[in-house]
């Protein structure tokens, strides 16, 4: 194994993870508000709304996150989308996780005892109310962990928008591939920076699991 190389190289990578963890947080930010609307619309009384939901949920898990990512970036100009690489891939992975993430929002939702809400009903709570102050602070408790996993998958997804050339962690092994022919040591430490940043998410999850425990 080349150290030498390693160390060359290192300072460009580390530009790389950052760039990995810019576009993670923004695709979990859209993905949760993607997630949550896509919920509500699976609960709605609105069976318009219902509908609408689960086509969004059916088409985008039920088919390549690559391909969506294709399709946006590279299809988009014919229907008058044009956008760079990176608002391309943050927004067709962002949409894709939401996908995954509305299933979990709404699963644990529907997990909390229904009882819940009929005595929050008793009470002269609106179904509104009585979905803000008493059922969404539980379910927010259960859905942590499952959130989590879902956002461990979206970092290590990220690596999905190299092949439009975003210039993330796997786009910059491939692209020293080229230039120095040493594959195992670009991927070794591409794969080292991304368990790191899936690390430290993991405990920021597990701590927040924690504590939503405690209360």
């Amino acid at each position: 194994m080349d150290i030498d190389l390693i160390l060359r190289v290192y300072p460009f990578f580390l530009q790389a993870a950052w760039l990995t963890i810019e576009l993670s947080v923004l695709t979990a930010i859209l993905g949760l508000t993607c997630g949550a609307l896509g919920a509500a619309a699976r609960m709605s009384r609105l069976a318009i709304l219902r509908w609408i939901a689960a086509a969004y949920v059916s088409v985008f898990r039920g088919t390549p996150a690559l391909i969506q990512i294709f399709i946006l970036y590279f299809g988009g100009p014919q229907i008058g989308i044009q956008l760079d690489s990176f608002a391309a891939g943050t927004i067709a992975l962002g949409v894709n996780i939401g996908a995954y993430m509305t299933e979990t929002i709404r699963g644990a939702i529907v997990s909390v005892d229904r009882g819940q809400t009929e005595a929050a009903r008793t009470l002269g709570l609106s179904r509104w109310e009585a979905m803000r102050k008493v059922i969404l602070p539980q379910a927010a408790r259960m859905m942590i962990r499952p959130l989590g996993v879902n956002i461990n998958a979206l970092i290590k997804g990220t690596a999905l928008v190299a092949p439009i050339s975003v210039i993330e962690l796997t786009y910059t092994a491939q692209r020293f591939i080229g230039s120095t022919y040493k594959p195992f040591e670009m991927f070794l430490v591409a794969g080292l920076l991304y368990m790191v940043i899936i690390y430290v998410v993991g405990q920021g999850i597990a701590w927040l699991d924690r504590r939503a425990r405690i209360q």
